[in-house]
């Protein structure tokens, strides 16, 4: 027996940092292979490429960041700020430091939800379910017992 569970996202500075960090790394890498305005003008890119990245991604603060992931028996659906739903299909990568969710279509997106990002039994169960495409719950003859 499966039960719905409401898994509401926190903001991750931790992935903020290394995505603003991953483009910092890389406009400097521009700077140095591209001399002059060119490459600052790409190095400027970049970081508020990083910039915009993290708002989205990791800090959740853009209409079309994630807010809330419903697993339900059956099916899973994120609930963006923005208002819409999307279903999500499992299977994605899953460790004990991320899992990476793709939305079905007309989306088309992949979704990256880090350990702290949630609770540590709510980012259990995502990932259990990531796996397996299922919610835990308790079985039937459990309850009676």
């Amino acid at each position: 027996m499966s039960s719905a569970r409401s898994l509401s996202l926190s903001p991750s500075r931790i992935l903020a940092g290394l995505i603003v960090g991953a483009h910092l790394c890389a406009a400097s890498a521009a700077l140095l292979c591209f001399p002059g305005w060119p490459g600052g003008l790409l190095a400027a890119a970049l970081v508020a490429l990083g910039a915009t990245a993290a708002w989205n991604r990791a800090l959740l603060r853009a209409r079309h960041s994630m807010r809330v992931i419903r697993l339900e028996p059956g099916k899973a659906v994120v609930d963006l700020a923005g208002g819409a739903s999307f279903p999500l299909e499992p299977g994605g990568h899953v460790n004990r430091f991320m899992v990476t969710l793709a939305l079905r279509a007309p989306a088309r997106r992949t979704l990256l939800v880090t350990a702290d990002m949630l609770d540590p039994e709510s980012f259990r169960v995502l990932r259990l379910w990531a796996l397996w495409g299922k919610v835990p719950g308790v079985a039937g003859k459990q309850l009676l017992a």
